[in-house]
């Protein structure tokens, strides 16, 4: 198939509803096919080949292909691909351009179905990959985000539920300015970061993820909050090492603080420094009380310092599988 096809003449350039229409005209025999070609701006030879059932190909008054072109699939198996790749990837197992090709394939050859793709490689061509994209523009492709499989066990619809059912009763319970809504999480920067192949997906989707194998690399763990109002709090930087050095926060962001593990991740006593952190930006007071929102923070959240000090200082704290309340 030509990748970027050029018109050279005026085939199949009648519509649907006309050749419809001639056909109808026809039966009621007021005129014969030259005569109903002309008035209905169609070819009458074509007519005649759809009335006589001579295009064992096409029938009807719908378009096809003309001269060598055919259609792989029909229009009912491209949606059901489609629907297998919208499905694949929802499961976070996405696939990529040449598992997409490899899949039309295998359809092809199990459906005995005639095709001219390669034999050798066992996939479609890029031609067809385009041809079927442009059929189906509910797919883009995407580059996914990498989501571990603990995290994708984890989001489930009773522990979303259960979320937003605790995030209710505290709003309805305390008046929160949107200033003193916080949102924090961790974000790890890697020095080996591996970029996931893209794939297809759903059009228009914000976000979209693919399974992987556990980080690998140097990673600095970065905590950032920031309020509903756009404002944040300088991040805490936590870096792979064992002893502290002055000279890890050069070129940091003003009023940034940094701690040191070997793991680089979050402990729970760290969690518990950048806490008081938070407290010299946030400054919640009982009139005007701070609600503090985590994402998969249970386990630094889950310490008795922690809970006397968020009662203490008016904050709330909300994440998906624990609510501490003060």
């Amino acid at each position: 198939m030509v990748r970027n096809y050029k018109r050279k003449t005026n085939k199949l350039s009648w519509t649907d509803e006309n050749m419809r229409l001639a056909i109808e005209e026809w039966k009621k025999g007021s005129a014969g096919y030259r005569q109903i070609g002309e008035q209905f701006n169609v070819p009458w030879s074509t007519l005649h080949d759809r009335l006589k059932n001579n295009n064992t190909i096409i029938t009807g008054a719908k378009k096809g292909f003309a001269g060598g072109f055919r259609k792989v699939f029909t229009d009912e198996q491209e949606q059901e691909l489609c629907t297998y790749i919208l499905y694949m990837e929802e499961v976070l197992l996405g696939l990529s351009r040449g598992d997409v090709r490899h899949v039309a394939y295998q359809m092809a050859v199990r459906n005995n179905l005639p095709h001219n793709f390669n034999n050798n490689t066992e996939m479609a061509g890029d031609d067809w990959l385009m041809s079927f994209r442009h059929h189906h523009p509910e797919l883009s492709l995407r580059t996914p985000e990498a989501t571990t499989a603990a995290r994708a066990r984890g989001f489930n619809k009773a522990s979303v539920d259960r979320f937003y059912h605790l995030y209710a009763e505290l709003i309805d319970a305390k008046v929160f300015e949107p200033g003193n809504v916080y949102n924090v999480d961790e974000s790890g920067i890697t020095t080996v970061q591996g970029k996931p192949s893209k794939i297809l997906g759903r059009c228009g989707k914000k976000q979209i993820g693919c399974l992987t194998s556990a980080e690998r690399g140097i990673l600095v763990t970065a905590v950032i909050a920031m309020n509903a109002a756009g404002n944040y709090v300088p991040p805490m930087l936590i870096f792979p090492r064992v002893h502290r050095k002055p000279e890890l926060m050069d070129g940091a962001p003003p009023g940034s603080v940094y701690a040191c593990h070997p793991s680089g991740w979050m402990q729970t006593d760290l969690f518990t420094d950048w806490f008081h952190h938070f407290l010299a930006f946030a400054k919640p007071t009982e009139s005007k009380p701070v609600l503090l929102i985590l994402d998969g923070h249970a386990t630094h959240t889950k310490n008795i310092v922690l809970i006397d000090l968020a009662r203490q200082s008016n904050v709330h704290i909300i994440c998906s599988s624990a609510t501490l309340n003060s």
